[in-house]
């Protein structure tokens, strides 16, 4: 795994034992091969089978201390609907844990290995979550998000109205 200094990227990999590991990443190819390949904080590289991992995500910090939730996903659904564009998606894990959140509307979501996408909580330590496609047992496109949806809606009838004018 050759990483230079300015692509390395914070994650923490969890996986379905419960066990996670924090590390860095390069973010244009760190899965292939039905492998994920992490440099751990000691230096070392890390190849874990994608088949044992639940979630990755690219944080902003690494926890202090002994943690059981290093990821501190506090909100897993969002409360209300998204404002950013694309895709709003519902996963539900091989281990019945659920899991909302905002992929892009584009070839990317086609990734053999995986999905990746924002979290419904953008203030958590969490900024990105990749999830493998060996971890999903569904996955819901609850809604598509429009940019500019509000102005789209008073155009569309506009343009309706002089289809009727005489």
């Amino acid at each position: 795994m050759a990483v230079s200094g300015s692509s390395r990227k914070k994650v923490i990999v969890r996986k379905f034992s419960r066990e996670w590991h924090s590390g860095y990443i390069d973010p244009q190819g760190f899965a292939h091969d039905g492998r994920l390949e992490l440099l751990d904080m000691t230096g070392k590289v890390l190849a874990m089978t994608l088949l044992d991992v639940k979630m990755m995500c690219f944080v902003r910090e690494f926890p202090n201390g002994d943690t059981t939730d290093p990821e501190r996903l506090v909100r897993r659904n969002f409360t209300s609907r998204p404002r950013t564009p694309g895709l709003w998606i519902r996963m539900r894990m091989k281990d019945g844990d659920e899991l909302e959140g905002l992929a892009s509307n584009d070839l990317s979501l086609l990734e053999p290995e995986g999905i990746q996408f924002t979290p419904p909580d953008m203030r958590s330590n969490t900024q990105r979550i990749f999830v493998p496609r060996s971890a999903l047992q569904s996955v819901e496109i609850v809604a598509v998000i429009h940019a500019h949806a509000g102005n789209r809606r008073k155009q569309d009838l506009t343009e309706q109205e002089r289809l009727f004018a005489s």
